[in-house]
């Protein structure tokens, strides 16, 4: 295996597929770029540079620059995969998603249920999340539980570079339309990554860390956090289990009612938005599903209800943190 970054695994992932299939294409605003020509054509490759080169190899007509109006590209690509192609669609920030919503929300997710499973539509939504860059309240936001909560939405969220290539590929090769979520703070991660294409099954969780004492459960940039806290705690004698969930739409309840039949004890970890959120989901099952192995209250790990704020030091406070999570993780053993 060869190191990379969180964007070269990507941008290896939409190599493979498109040399794989003739049906992949990209769609989106600025996505075109690294050709070494002159002006567009010298684009960055998405504002990240994901898919930079991509241009130079496909052709314009399967790297397909758009103007700046998501519910037209959106929507071009939620009828390209009803007809037959595999589009990745670009939405530079999950937070433009009020822009295409209804694409997504009354198009893409119930096509294939109200024809009966006569249409499909494998359309791969790739998009950022997450603050930490000071980009103030309309770039910063984390809405995998908006997505999570339209039913024939697929939502994924990798939290190292060898699982966004697996579940990219994954994604793009499932017949459901999947919003994969990419945090931004991640890009320039490195891990290891096997040159070969693969896949990660979708809504199967990973153990990141094996411990008897607490279960701890993420997504995204949250278990890299996770695990840090988690090394730390074991220090004192405090062993954590954490699990890297992956998908939030298929999720693996299984692997987080095994695990805390085992601990008894349940610390949730998410960036988002803590009313009707994805801890609080995750809370709900433990509660309705696993409430015989509880032996202390969940404890959960939210930013506040509230705006992400710009200032740099609010921010800050804002975000969870290594900090937050061993502290939680005390409480559910105290």
């Amino acid at each position: 295996m060869t190191q990379k970054t969180f964007r070269q695994a990507l941008n290896e992932a939409l190599h493979e597929e498109m040399s794989r299939d003739e049906t992949v294409f990209m769609i989106g605003e600025d996505i075109a770029g690294g050709t070494g020509g002159d002006g567009e054509e010298d684009a960055w490759g998405g504002v990240m540079g994901v898919t930079k080169g991509l241009l130079g190899k496909f052709g314009a007509n399967r790297v397909i620059d758009t103007p700046i109006s998501e519910m037209s590209y959106i929507g071009a690509a939620v009828g390209a995969a009803a007809t037959g192609m595999r589009p990745v669609a670009e939405l530079m920030f999950c937070d433009f998603v009020g822009c295409c919503f209804d694409q997504l929300l009354n198009q893409a997710a119930k096509l294939r249920y109200m024809l009966g499973g006569q249409a499909k539509v494998p359309l791969v939504v790739r998009t950022q999340c997450g603050g930490g860059f000071n980009a103030a309240a309309q770039h910063s936001q984390t809405l995998h539980a908006l997505f999570t909560h339209v039913p024939g939405l697929k939502v994924v969220m990798p939290s190292n570079p060898r699982d966004a290539k697996g579940l990219l590929i994954e994604a793009i090769r499932d017949d459901d339309p999947v919003i994969f979520l990419e945090h931004k703070f991640m890009y320039d991660d490195k891990g290891d990554v096997p040159d070969e294409p693969y896949t990660i099954p979708l809504g199967i969780a990973n153990y990141t860390r094996d411990g008897e004492d607490v279960t701890v459960c993420a997504l995204g940039r949250m278990v890299n956090l996770c695990n840090e806290a988690a090394d730390e705690l074991a220090k004192k004698g405090i062993n954590c289990t954490v699990i890297d969930l992956r998908c939030t739409s298929p999720l693996d309840e299984e692997a987080v009612l095994e695990s805390l039949e085992e601990t008894g004890r349940l610390v949730v970890v998410d960036e988002g938005y803590p009313r009707c959120g994805f801890a609080a989901d995750i809370a709900s099952l433990a509660a309705r599903s696993g409430f015989a192995f509880l032996k202390a209250p969940v404890q959960l790990v939210t930013p506040p209800h509230s705006t992400i704020p710009f200032a740099p030091v609010l921010e800050e406070l804002y975000i969870p943190d290594v900090a937050r999570i061993k502290k939680a993780v005390m409480a559910a053993v105290a």
